[in-house]
């Protein structure tokens, strides 16, 4: 195995022990609300992929990270959601909200630019 390789498993472990631990606490204490887990997650998977950013790893942590982030917003935002859609059903809400912002980054990421050796073929 090269070093890129290890380096990757690395971050990944990391991450995961990260993931599990922030989990762990989230389902142990009630007083931890759902969304601040939501939320570490989401910071956990986009520092996991800022770290890698520099190795052969695809951008589906970002995305990911991204729309776990706001999904925790999202849920900590509960009461002032209420008072803007008072007759919705706010899980749906939330679902349209991270459907819309996955269309958004999705729609953003399509253009990719083109490196040099693209270029010359």
């Amino acid at each position: 195995m090269n070093n890129i390789q290890i380096t990757n498993r690395s971050f990944e472990r990391v991450g995961w022990g990260l993931l599990a631990i922030l989990w762990g606490v989230t389902i142990l204490f009630d007083f931890v609300p759902f969304g601040a887990g939501l939320i570490g997650t989401g910071l956990i998977m986009l520092a996991v992929a800022r770290a890698t950013s520099r190795l052969f790893t695809k951008n589906d942590n970002t995305v990911l990270g991204i729309l776990i982030l706001a999904w925790g917003g999202l849920e900590l935002a509960r009461p002032w959601l209420r008072l803007l859609f008072p007759s919705a059903d706010l899980d749906w809400v939330i679902f349209a909200i991270l459907l819309i912002g996955l269309g958004v980054i999705l729609s953003v990421s399509w253009y990719e630019p083109r490196s040099n050796k693209e270029s010359d073929l």
